[in-house]
């Protein structure tokens, strides 16, 4: 119920993109605007309160196995990422889209309530370790492929908005530094523009794009089908054979199982990838997941049995 309800709360927000885009509120040069918007300032702010919004921390033996384990995860999402675009025989063009498209998955906006839910506040702990590896590789390995570079780790490409954000925000997640309660306000405020703002602008490319045509889309089609369903059953399966905390693995299974992140099309559109593609993306798989999530826990909780 609760995945149906965050489902409806995100095409809601869509819905509004579609409204303002017929009404002439948001146009081609607001949404590039609102999407540097959300990278520069609403998604950082998104990334503090992520660490200054914690009353515990993971420590000792637990937080380094959680470290590896996040960052163990996107580095095979990375690896996978690269063999996705040829796998499909995409467009040079949309390599570096299909690439962010694999890896970077709705962990916040959507991931979260649905770890809070199925698996409580406690899991919440370890979601929140996987969102260091997420925003240090969006705002350097994606920034990099959407302008169609090398995937570089140069000084000059790391020192952005984004990852400076994360640099600070694990200081205050591994110290406990003490944060003012009008700062935390006003970062937890402008935090909550992220969702919002993402699924608006997305809601006015939906005003592009055939729908009918999109579900008819077989390379979508079978991107989502890695996306959603290979991924997340094989990944999940090999992470059971190490003998996890049952909430580490049942968080990795949410994070992996998730659609497509709205950050991507943000991306796409401030650096210069497919930002049609990205949309695309965000749409369908965010459509298709409300059958593809069940189903995965469904499948897994089966291998599992097999396991015992």
């Amino acid at each position: 119920m609760i995945l149906l309800k965050q489902m409806i709360v995100l095409f809601i927000m869509m819905l509004v993109g579609v409204y303002c885009r017929k009404k002439g509120i948001f146009n081609d040069e607001a949404n590039k605007r609102i999407s540097s918007l959300v990278v520069n300032v609403a998604n950082p702010a998104l990334i503090f309160s992520s660490s200054i919004n914690q009353e515990a921390v993971i420590e000792g033996m637990e937080f380094v196995k959680t470290f590896v384990l996040a960052w163990g995860m996107f580095g095979v999402l990375m690896v996978i990422a690269f063999f996705v675009p040829r796998i499909l025989r995409a467009d040079i063009s949309e390599y570096g889209t299909y690439k962010t498209m694999t890896i970077f998955s709705n962990i916040g906006f959507m991931g979260f309530p649905v770890i809070d839910v199925l698996y409580g506040s406690e899991a919440l702990l370890y979601a929140t370790m996987f969102l260091i590896p997420f925003n240090i590789l969006i705002y350097t390995y994606g920034i990099s492929v959407m302008k169609g570079e090398k995937a570089g780790f140069k000084l000059r490409k790391i020192l952005n908005v984004g990852v400076i954000s994360c640099a600070v925000a694990l200081v205050i997640y591994l110290t406990g530094l003490p944060i003012p309660v009008v700062v935390e306000q006003a970062v937890d405020s402008i935090s909550g523009l992220t969702a919002p703002l993402s699924m608006m602008v997305i809601g006015d490319s939906l005003t592009k794009i055939d729908l009918k045509k999109l579900f008819c889309n077989v390379k979508m089609l079978v991107f989502s089908a890695i996306k959603l369903l290979l991924i997340p059953i094989v990944g999940v399966s090999l992470i059971m054979l190490m003998d996890l905390n049952p909430l580490l693995t049942g968080v990795c299974m949410i994070m992996l199982a998730t659609p497509v992140g709205s950050m991507n099309a943000m991306l796409a559109q401030e650096y210069g990838g497919d930002y049609e593609l990205a949309s695309q993306g965000v749409t369908i798989t965010t459509l298709l997941a409300v059958v593809t999530m069940p189903l995965v826990s469904m499948i897994l909780e089966i291998v599992q049995g097999y396991m015992l």
